[in-house]
């Protein structure tokens, strides 16, 4: 059995609804398709520390508020990764690809013209309840 990977991943959200996606770099696992910003989480810290970390290494971001929202497990044919998700409503600085990643802020309903690893459809899919109009 492949040991899980437990990722922190973010749903980003702007004032006015929209999430900020990432698309991964063309040569790791899943290359060239988009994703929620996050990472591994080390064995030495919590999902809140490495959500934390991630962001701030990847996005130049410092989370203010954060709560979990949805836990993903997924097996892919050569690997299993846990995801971890978590709401992030504050945060200050201005995010930006600091690993080189374009970004991309869409609405609830344009993620589903953005190619996403399997594992993140559960969190489209949530999404789209989470979010819909009143």
């Amino acid at each position: 059995m492949t040991p899980r990977i437990h990722v922190a991943a973010a749903v980003i959200l702007a004032a006015d609804q929209r999430i900020l996606i990432a698309r991964r770099p063309e040569h790791k696992h899943q290359g060239g398709l988009w994703e929620f910003p996050g990472g591994k989480v080390e064995s030495d810290e919590t999902v809140a520390a490495a959500l934390h970390r991630e962001l701030r290494e990847e996005l130049a971001i410092s989370v203010q508020s954060a709560e979990p929202f949805i836990e993903v497990q997924h097996d892919y044919a050569d690997k299993a990764v846990l995801l971890d998700v978590w709401w992030v409503r504050a945060f200050s600085g201005q995010p930006q690809g600091n690993e080189g990643q374009p970004l991309q802020w869409v609405t609830v309903a344009e993620l589903a013209d953005y190619a996403f690893p399997a594992a993140n459809q559960p969190i489209i899919d949530a999404l789209q309840w989470a979010l819909q109009p009143d």
